[in-house]
């Protein structure tokens, strides 16, 4: 990665931007490559892949006008060759045929929060600030993190966290929740912070970070429906790619990766039944892994950026069109 190339406004640096270039370089080699990336953000990414492939069009999509406000400015020495659309990803098929481009040569995702997002403190999405509870890529969509917090049920509070979060006490945690939200409602994320902390117990609170990264990572995902996204997403994606296309996704926790991963092993499996002495044309993999497993940012990297630290990137080709 080429931090002084490519470093984000405020120094923000695209997460394994080189190995993304390398990756997708072989399916944009063509006079006229189309590209999608369904998370824009700051448009790092996109900068740099605009500047790497001189005939490239590139269809960017994220939800947050914020995001689109900034890589419209940033990329507008290329807006001849960009076409920029606030959506969310799962609306990829319909974006690309509003484009004019139903078919593309490459497909990239960089998922979860951006760092507009994380550092407005207004926004209410870290726990580091003390804000409102929102947590809304989209600020015009109705359901915020205060609406859940408050309305949610204890059952309902604890499946989010646990699924979501992966927290190891989200029974207590909602359970404490719903205890302090009775006496009055819990509308700013300090507020939210420090009950969980409160519900964590001591001897779990002296390791692995700050004990409401879980709660606040799980309300995230529910507020703005990041995984169904992305169920929605992958797949238009890779049905959109063509013959040689590739698809780039760097996912920053297990819940994503393991998303990720499954969708793309479904493509790229000989789904023929067993036995046959040869495999059938038609139940031949369309695709092929690029990377074996889900690739890390080297130490060099997250020194650099330590927001790069818990990236995982996985990459596939298409091989065949469908039978």
């Amino acid at each position: 990665m080429h931090v002084h190339d490519h470093a984000e406004p405020g120094g923000h640096v695209p997460v394994m931007l080189q190995r993304v270039l390398e990756l997708l370089a072989p399916a944009l080699e063509g006079p006229s490559p189309v590209l999608v990336d369904a998370n824009l953000g700051l448009g790092g990414h996109a900068e740099a892949l605009l500047a790497a492939h001189p005939g490239l069009h590139l269809i960017g999509i994220d939800r947050d006008p914020t995001a689109i406000e900034r890589s419209t400015a940033r990329l507008a020495p290329y807006a001849a060759r960009t076409t920029l659309v606030r959506a969310v990803s799962d609306e990829l098929p319909e974006v690309l045929a509003r484009a004019g481009h139903p078919r593309v040569d490459g497909a990239l995702f960089d998922l979860g929060v951006s760092s507009p997002q994380l550092d407005e403190a207004g926004r209410g999405f870290a726990y580091s600030y003390d804000a409102p509870l929102d947590m809304r890529m989209d600020p015009e969509q109705a359901l915020t993190a205060d609406g859940v917090v408050n309305t949610y049920s204890e059952g309902e509070l604890t499946r989010i966290l646990r699924d979501y979060g992966e927290e190891r006490f989200a029974a207590r945690v909602a359970r404490f929740i719903v205890r302090e939200r009775e006496a009055e409602p819990i509308t700013s994320t300090k507020r939210l912070a420090e009950i969980v902390r409160e519900a964590i117990p001591a001897a779990t609170r002296r390791t692995g970070g700050n004990p409401a990264k879980r709660t606040f990572q799980a309300l995230r995902i529910e507020v703005n429906g990041e995984l169904s996204a992305l169920e929605g997403a992958l797949p238009a994606a890779l049905d959109a790619l063509k013959v040689g296309g590739r698809v780039v996704v760097l996912s920053y926790h297990s819940l994503e990766d393991r998303l990720c991963k499954q969708v793309l092993t479904a493509r790229t499996r000989d789904t023929s039944p067993p036995g046959l002495p040869v495999p059938l044309p038609a139940h031949q993999p369309r695709f092929r892994l690029v990377t074996r497993g889900a690739e890390l940012p080297d130490e060099e990297e997250v020194a650099r950026n330590p927001r790069a630290a818990s990236a995982r990137l996985r990459a596939a080709e298409r091989i065949r069109e469908p039978e």
